[in-house]
């Protein structure tokens, strides 16, 4: 047995043996060992709390920063990234450690797809033109599913946790919005500078209002809460305010359709209008699009506004593709990727390398001042046609099936719960995702933590919604709520 004096002997080691070793570091202007306790601490965390650590992950996210080192393949948001990584870690060591893991998630409709999505990913990183460029890319995409996805399910499981969540993202973003706000005050609200006063948080204003409308549905429905106390109805409500003005200020028309477009779901759900009307009319409009396309183009090269300070122009810029920069730069894109999926329909050219191989399918004609001979620009601005490009048609299919089943799976839930609080929440979840899902025809933020976290983590509250809770009576679910009577 360990006597009180060989336990104070081990302290005063282990003390010593830390300020040898930093006052050696330090000789050599080296101060990275002052963060070993840091350090020892979180890992600890990761052993005893993986669950917090995740949470913590979710906090940080909103104020993590990228460092963009394309010559190495892929950028890094720090601190986030290398935490998901340890998460990462973790879950496939305790996986294989004692095999454990509920086969409910593993059966569900919607880790069935991700899955498939993921092994595709891995086949045509095997196949793809720049493989070290493609693994590293799933393995960026595996740190953001493992953690809010798969371990997000089980940490739903508790089911206060899920609005742990959403208030954890909403409180740093709002630090961020204050943050923007006072930047953009400073330059007049000009239009120009609303695209990058949010740096260095988020790239750009598109990636920033697509947060935005995706948290925006789910304060509305956490105001509007009868099962939450006052005192959380109100800061939700006044975090939407907030959302709301710098949603407008954001300028972001991707964002402003993506939001639209959710609102208009809504109203499809709330009158209660099946899956498949909803399903029969968009694959319909689809198909009038493309065979009318010509006509359709024409009608909109007619459309010279530029985008604008003004609110009313810069809605009509949208549909602007005769001069408005940003949108002929995205068809420059559409096309590169088409003709990338023409030459390799079926395996793509690999996850993550379109940006480094869609330059010499640029024709001249399509090309604007804001394209580069080198194609050095970035991806291809769709969560749809990108995937396309890059792992041919079965990729683009993927992404599709992940898009319909959790659509189902929210409408499921909102349908047959038996929670008041559950159907609310499965809703505005569900909201906040379709946003998504909009914005991703017209541009991909799901290599970047700041949209991949709430995606995944959302997907991971609809599937925990509908194994753990939404067979809850509201009085079992307000118990929870409270922290009382969980498993």
């Amino acid at each position: 047995m360990i006597t009180e004096k060989v336990k104070e002997n081990w302290v005063y080691l282990i003390a010593g043996l830390f300020i040898a070793f930093n006052c050696y570091l330090l000789t050599k202007d080296l101060y990275y060992g002052l963060l070993l306790p840091l350090v020892l601490f979180i890992a600890l965390f990761y052993i005893v709390a993986l669950d917090k650590v995740i949470l913590f992950i979710t906090f940080l996210t909103p104020l993590a920063v990228n460092i963009q080192d394309l010559d190495f393949g892929v950028g890094v948001s720090l601190p986030t990234e290398p935490l998901m990584f340890g998460v990462l870690f973790m879950f496939v060591f305790k996986l294989l450690y004692d095999l454990k893991y509920d086969s409910r998630i593993m059966r569900h409709p919607l880790t069935l797809v991700i899955i498939f999505q993921l092994v595709w990913m891995f086949i045509t990183s095997i196949t793809s033109e720049l493989p070290v460029v493609s693994f590293k890319y799933l393995l960026s995409r595996l740190w953001f599913v493992i953690p809010f996805y798969f371990l997000g399910i089980l940490l739903f499981k508790k089911y206060r946790n899920i609005r742990y969540f959403f208030w954890l993202y909403a409180i740093p973003l709002i630090a961020i919005v204050i943050y923007t706000t006072y930047n953009h005050a400073k330059y007049g609200f000009s239009e120009e500078s609303g695209h990058w006063v949010m740096s260095p948080f988020y790239n750009d204003h598109t990636a920033y209002g697509a947060i935005l409308a995706m948290f925006i549905p789910v304060m509305f429905g956490l105001s509007f809460n009868r099962m939450s106390i006052g005192r959380n109805r109100f800061f939700a409500f006044i975090i939407m305010l907030i959302l709301l003005a710098a949603f407008y200020l954001s300028s972001s028309r991707a964002a402003w359709i993506s939001l639209v477009g959710a609102i208009g779901i809504f109203i499809l759900i709330k009158l209660k209008i099946k899956f498949y009307w909803i399903f029969i009319v968009t694959t319909s409009l689809v198909i009038i699009f493309f065979a009318f396309q010509h006509q359709i183009l024409d009608r909109l090269e007619k459309n010279k506004q530029d985008s604008s300070a003004n609110f009313v122009e810069h809605v009509q810029s949208i549909t602007n593709i005769s001069s408005d920069a940003s949108n002929l730069e995205r068809i420059n894109r559409w096309q590169s990727a088409i003709r990338l999926f023409e030459e390799r329909p079926f395996f793509g050219w690999g996850p993550g390398t379109y940006q480094f191989v869609y330059a010499p399918y640029q024709r001249s004609k399509e090309k604007t001042i804001i394209s580069t001979n080198a194609g050095d620009m970035g991806n291809a601005h769709s969560e749809y046609i990108g995937p396309m490009s890059e792992m041919g048609v079965i990729g683009m299919l993927s992404v599709i099936l992940v898009v319909v089943i959790s659509f189902l799976t929210g409408l499921k839930i909102y349908k047959n719960a038996r929670s008041w609080d559950v159907r609310l929440i499965s809703l505005v979840t569900l909201l906040g995702l379709v946003t998504y899902f909009l914005h991703g025809i017209l541009n991909n933020f799901l290599d970047t933590d700041k949209l991949s976290v709430p995606f995944w983590g959302f997907m991971g509250i609809l599937v925990a919604l509908d194994l753990y809770h939404s067979n809850k009576p509201d009085e079992k679910i307000i118990k929870e709520m409270r922290g009382q009577d969980e498993e």
